[in-house]
Order: structure tokens, then sequence, then C-alpha cells
């Protein structure tokens, strides 16, 4: 199959299976397309797929016709003055290391809004339908135990296999929700997402981690004041526990960069 080819089956799979699509318009576009299968991914329900479906859906994915080459996170040149730590603005869903950590919610599910620019969003995407239905089964294994009421707690992380990623295992955490004035709790939750993150991959023999600005989009954490608590809380884990050798902390936009660029310094 060529990769327009994938695509159209692809849609026309999950179309099939969501009657809510059955009356809609197959776009003309190559990019309307694929918004249109990235949306039916984004709102599926965890659920098993059949084996051919995946085979196609992960040959497509391995050849993302929008997506920048895979970067190395080995071959990232760490800051000079630590050389555990590394500064990274670029696509997460395209760095390979050993873990990459997105920022969840507490359903622990990935975001079912259509095309929502959100990192949970995009990791669920990009790593395919399996990762809705991995989080969900142990979601379930939980809930059996705690009661269907249960919500992942802020800061307790969860860690699965990446998929269609690049990189080898994914970490979910959920980060504090600031609605007004940030407080001395919502800090230390921030910083535990960070420090018992680090401990998960440690206690798992992974080496790299590359981090996300946890909390700071649709979270509202002030930008500056997560970097601080990030980096304080890295070194400090870094320091406690050597397992965990390369700590990338990634980011999209420039003021973030700034600000990394300058506590790093």
């Amino acid at each position: 199959m060529t990769q327009d080819e994938r695509l159209d089956y692809l849609i026309r799979e999950l179309v099939k299976e969501n009657t809510d699509f059955w009356d809609t318009e197959i776009p003309d576009t190559t990019r309307g397309r694929e918004d249109l299968l990235r949306t039916l991914m984004n709102v599926r329900p965890p659920k098993e797929a059949d084996d051919a479906f995946l085979r196609v859906q992960d040959a497509y994915l391995s050849e993302r016709p929008d997506a920048p080459g895979v970067t190395d996170g080995d071959a990232l040149p760490p800051v000079p003055a630590d050389d555990r730590l590394v500064l990274w603005q670029g696509d997460i869903t395209r760095l390979k290391a050993d873990v990459v950590v997105n920022a969840a919610n507490a359903q622990m599910l990935g975001c079912f809004h259509p095309l929502h620019a959100c990192i949970d969003n995009q990791i669920h995407t990009y790593a395919g339908i399996q990762l809705r239905l991995a989080c969900d089964r142990q979601m379930k294994k939980i809930r059996e135990k705690l009661g269907e009421s249960y919500l992942q707690p802020t800061g307790i992380p969860m860690l699965t296999d990446a998929y269609n990623l690049p990189a080898k295992k994914i970490v979910h955490v959920v980060g504090p929700i600031i609605q007004g004035d940030v407080t001395r709790e919502q800090e230390e939750q921030l910083a535990a997402c960070y420090r018992n993150t680090l401990i998960l991959c440690a206690r798992n023999g992974l080496r790299s981690v590359a981090f996300c600005c946890i909390s700071t989009g649709e979270f509202r954490f002030p930008q500056r004041r997560a970097a601080e608590i990030a980096v304080d809380a890295v070194r400090k884990q870094l320091d406690a526990d050597e397992t965990v050798r390369r700590v990338i902390f990634n980011v999209w936009k420039d003021s973030d960069r700034e600000i990394y660029r300058e506590l790093l310094s």
C-alpha cells in the first residue's frame, strides 16, 4: 500500500465502527483526510482492533508524511553546567529516548477532543490506538481494587509501551491544575511529577527520560515557576539515584526555551 491507500483504508475502517461519522463527507485533500483520520482516532474509545487494521496503522504512522526526522536523544549535547541534562526544542513524538513523559489527565486515557493541540492528544495520536487501550487496561485493574470512581492522583506516574513512537516507553503523569494563585501544595505536586517519574524509570532500568513542560499548557502553571521546580526536582533526584543518566527538558515554545536556557546555564 502507498501512504494514500493506507490513509483511505484507515478512515474507512474507523468510519465503519462509528455511526456518528457515517454521513461524513471524505475530504478531497490529503491534509483534510489526515485531519479526519486524527479526529477518528481521537474520539475512538479504548477497544481492540483487528490485526489487519493495526498493521496498516503502524505502517502509516511509521512513515508519517508530515513528520520531521527522528532525533536521537543520546546524540543531543548536554548543557555546559551539567552533563546529565539536555535542553531540546522540538516534537517529543519524534524523539528517541528510553522514556518520553506525557502530561496526562486524571482519566489517563488521552485527549478525546478532536485535533486538540495538547501533548496528550499528540502522543496518543502518533503512538496509535493501542496506547489508549493499554492505559484503559491499567486503569481497570486499579478500579477493580479501588472502585469505579478512581481517578489517577496528581504526581503519580504510569508506565506504558510507546508503540509507534521512537521512544521505548511513555510515562503518563497528571500535573496540578491552576485556577488562581499557585499554592505550596501545587508546587510540591509538580515537583512530585518529576521526582516520581524518575523513581519509576530507575526501578525499570530506564536511563534516558524526556520531560515535557508539565502543567504549563491547559493546566495553566506559570512557565518560569514550573521550570524552576522542574530543574530543582530533577537535579535533586539525579543526585539521589544515578540510575537515570540523561534527562532531556523538551520545550516547544521559544519562551520556554529561553527560561530553561537561563536556569540551566
